[in-house]
Order: C-alpha cells, then sequence, then structure tokens
C-alpha cells in the first residue's frame, strides 16, 4: 500500500504514468455491457426524425445543404448558433457502417460546413463528434449523425450552469437562411 492509504502506483511500460486510479477489472461482466454475443441490430424506425428530414423543404428541415449520400441540417436543440449536423440518408447506426462513397461525402460535408460557419459567424473553435449508441448520449442512436458545434471564448456562463438556459441570439431559420446561403 502507498502512504496515501491507496494501492501502490506502479508504473507500466506502454501505459505511462499511472492516474491514481485503481481499477478492479471483471471481466465475467462483458457479455452483460455487450449485450452478449450475437445481438441483433436494432431494425430500422420508420418514424425516425434523420429519414423524414429530407422529405421536407430545405427550410421547414432546416436543411442546410444536400448531397448525393449525406445533408447537412441544423440542430433543433443547438448547443450554439450555427449547431449543424451532418447526417447520411441512408439508416445506419454506426460510422464504421458508411460505404466509401458514404464516408467521403460525410467527410467532405464536415469540411465545408466547419469553412461555411466560419465565413458565417467567426467563431474561435469547433467541437466535432458523433455519440455512438445511447450509452455514449446519441439522443437518436439508430441514425448515425455527427455535430458541428461553433465555439466562442465565454460562450458558456451562469445561464446553462446555474439556469438551466440556454441563450440563443438568432432564430434557427435565420441561421439557416445565412449558412445555405454561404454554403
Amino acid at each position: 500500500m502507498a502512504e496515501s492509504g491507496g494501492p501502490e502506483l506502479v508504473e507500466q511500460a506502454g501505459i505511462g504514468v499511472p492516474d491514481h486510479l485503481a481499477r478492479l477489472w471483471t471481466p465475467h461482466r462483458m457479455a452483460y455491457v455487450s449485450g452478449g454475443s450475437g445481438a441483433a441490430a436494432p431494425a430500422a424506425d420508420p418514424g425516425c426524425p434523420f429519414c423524414r428530414i429530407p422529405t421536407l423543404s430545405d427550410e421547414d428541415g432546416l436543411i442546410v445543404a444536400r448531397g448525393v449520400t449525406v445533408y447537412a441540417v441544423l440542430n433543433l436543440y443547438p448547443y450554439n448558433p450555427g449547431h449543424l449536423m451532418v447526417v447520411p440518408y441512408r439508416h445506419i447506426a454506426d460510422y464504421t457502417d458508411l460505404d466509401p462513397d458514404e464516408l467521403a461525402e460525410f467527410s467532405e460535408f464536415t469540411r465545408h460546413a466547419l469553412g461555411t460557419v466560419r465565413t458565417v459567424s467567426a467563431p474561435h473553435g469547433f467541437n466535432i463528434g458523433i455519440n455512438a449508441g445511447s450509452a455514449a448520449g446519441a439522443g437518436i442512436a439508430p441514425h448515425l449523425h455527427q455535430h458541428l458545434v461553433p465555439r466562442w471564448g465565454g460562450d458558456a456562463n451562469f445561464m446553462p450552469v446555474i439556469g438551466q438556459t440556454k441563450v440563443l441570439p438568432q432564430l434557427l431559420a435565420d441561421t439557416r437562411g445565412l449558412l445555405a446561403a454561404a454554403w
């Protein structure tokens, strides 16, 4: 035991400096965590909003741009103005399910979206990410989508932290119009 009363930390090759967390290994629980072997993928949901959005007009669906295999859409519940998502038309749940054409356009739309948002609103940075699965925070886990959230220095203040309220300075329709025009 270490002097602090915790387990002694031993540096291991390939791992680096210990992080001071003890680990309890329970490999027998992996079958429970992973849902067992051969778990079936969920069936496509005919009510999926990401499948429905492309059937709407760009204005009604908040679509910024349409490609052959993917589209860019504003998040209906944005973290910040200009919060876009890149979504494949095909109802797939995982990034590894993208075929080569989808993967190329998914990447190109992400790159183009970053440039477009920079042109329109000059953010200081971005959060870009995919929440793969409901356990990872995906609100609509059965349909893959990637978030692009513009960030500005000081954009997180007391309102969301204390007041549980996000103040957005622009209506979604206005944001969509600006981004679509710049796309």
